[in-house]
């Protein structure tokens, strides 16, 4: 990864790379970068990280606003030997102090002072305060040689999204993640792979393991553009997909929900999609829905994947206008597909026990994959908590069908006996378009607790108690507006923050033994 951009160079690639606005790190590169120019960044940047004292084995911590150069500066790192950290600047205060400490980086880049004793050296972007230095003062400083790693030795950590406190510092390697993960994507497969003539949008949270990923798989593909929102919002988006029309899609899921106007409206910029991609988070179906008839493609597909920080992807399942085509009861979303041929497998466990249950049982979902990370950061016994041998425990709970495919409950922290949270969600935002994004929420003692975020934080009563009316028994709903919900850096609902607020209390029927 610390030579991608001069290994793409290289072969030719003619790819371009698109900004909703300049890279935090090099603002006067302007918004279109060529592979080449990309290659001089990484360079350049090596060179600043290793004029501060960063060498091999040191651990550099990235801490900014969001933006795709995350990936970049991984790549810098990588490039003299240091072990990239790469961390959401969305964090709250207590977590991001936590998970420092748990670090103890050679080097912190950052865009906002942090708290005393978190890093020896502190490189800032933009104007330095007192005891960092700027970027700017080093720029120009020769870029030491290459160096490799072998394939099993730690290339980079990122954290998992943290709905649930703070989060877990994961630590992937090149055979995990590399090797077994964005190799295989590079590969032109047939309707999925990235084509020489897409252009590639991607909308995400670039300090999380997928993006970077993502960015060895695509950038290796080299197609014809490639388009980046480090800004989620529809009017920001309207503009950059507009200006450059995207053939393929990948986004959070909160993402797309924001754009579900934005596709229904007459300036849609999603016309030309033949291929979505959702990660990260469940997707409910009116979102789908809504950007796949947005495209004017014959045939658009969406690829949604379920996997984790840890595990990257485990399943994979392939959703058209026909499936989803029909509202019903049942819901579409929560069939999360199968592992692919040779890939990862999957096992349904009593949660107290631990054995294997039988095919349409609910229980604790476990997987096991090559591609599994070595390691939490200063939590080494947590990560061995969820190694069960060669398995690991997801803290999920579904179902495995008769024919393999995995049916997702709830997370085990957020379930409610008898019930699936998600399943309730999909249905209500199903029957009431003017809800954004339903959250239901379970504690002890309570009837669930539906939360609807729409745009006036308003619900008609007569609408919702119609919409209800064949449902379990839910608390009277508590509506909201979008900025009134907590999220992670990639746009989940924290939960139990969200349940805390709302009830004083966070006292859940899951045990989160497993988050």
């Amino acid at each position: 990864m610390g030579t991608l951009f001069d290994q793409c160079a290289d072969r030719g690639s003619h790819t371009v790379l698109h900004l909703d606005r300049p890279l935090d790190i090099a603002p006067e590169a302007g918004t279109a970068l060529t592979v080449s120019r990309l290659a001089e960044l990484t360079a350049e940047l090596a060179g600043c990280l290793a004029a501060l004292g960063a060498g091999p084995g040191d651990r550099v911590a990235v801490v900014k606003r969001n933006h795709w150069d995350y990936d970049l500066i991984a790549c810098a790192a990588i490039r003299i030997g240091a072990l990239p950290a790469l961390i959401s600047g969305h964090l709250p205060e207590d977590a991001l102090e936590s998970l420092l400490k748990r670090l103890e980086p050679a080097v912190v880049l950052t865009d906002r002072p942090l708290p005393a004793g978190s890093a020896r050296r502190v490189l800032a972007l933009g104007e330095p305060w007192p005891g960092a230095t700027a970027l700017e003062d080093l720029r120009g400083t020769p870029s030491p040689p290459v160096r490799r790693r072998g394939a099993d030795e730690p290339l980079v950590v990122n954290h998992t999204s943290g709905t649930t406190g703070a989060p877990k510092l994961v630590v992937h390697t090149t055979r995990t993640i590399i090797d077994t993960l964005a190799r295989p994507e590079s590969i032109r497969w047939p309707v999925v792979g990235t084509r020489r003539d897409d252009t590639v949008a991607n909308a995400s949270s670039y300090a999380h393991g997928r993006t970077f990923c993502w960015t060895a798989a695509v950038f290796s593909a080299a197609p014809r553009k490639i388009a980046i929102l480090s800004e989620h919002d529809p009017a920001i988006a309207a503009r950059v997909l507009s200006e450059h029309p995207p053939t393929t899609v990948e986004a959070l899921p909160s993402a797309y929900v924001r754009w579900q106007r934005l596709a229904a409206s007459r300036d849609n910029p999603f016309r030309a999609v033949r291929l979505y991609v959702s990660t990260y988070d469940a997707m409910h179906p009116p979102a789908v829905r809504t950007l796949l008839a947005a495209s004017q493609r014959d045939r658009p597909l969406w690829m949604q994947g379920w996997g984790q920080t840890e595990t990257g992807p485990i399943t994979f399942r392939f959703l058209t206008r026909r499936a989803l085509a029909a509202r019903s009861r049942h819901p579409t979303t929560r069939h999360l597909g199968r592992p692919l041929p040779g890939g990862p497998r999957l096992r349904v466990v009593d949660p107290v026990t631990f054995r294997p249950l039988p095919r349409g049982t609910p229980g604790l979902v476990l997987t096991r994959t090559a591609a599994r990370c070595t390691g939490y950061v200063g939590e080494q016994d947590r990560w061995r908590a969820k190694a069960i041998g060669p398995w690991w425990n997801t803290g999920d709970l579904g179902v495995l069908t008769r024919t393999g495919a995995l049916l997702l409950l709830d997370r085990e922290v957020d379930t409610i006996p008898g019930l699936s949270c998600l399943e309730l969600e999909d249905v209500i935002e199903d029957r009431l378009p003017e809800v954004v994004e339903c959250v239901v929420l379970g504690a002890t003692g309570r009837l669930p607790l539906p939360v609807l975020v729409t745009e006036d934080g308003r619900i008609d009563r007569d609408r919702w108690c119609l919409a209800v009316a064949d449902l379990p028994a839910l608390a009277e709903p508590h509506t909201v507006t979008w900025p009134e919900v907590p999220r992670t850096g990639t746009g989940k609902v924290r939960r139990l923050e969200l349940l805390t607020r709302l009830l004083g209390r966070a006292e859940t029927h899951g045990s989160g033994r497993w988050t």
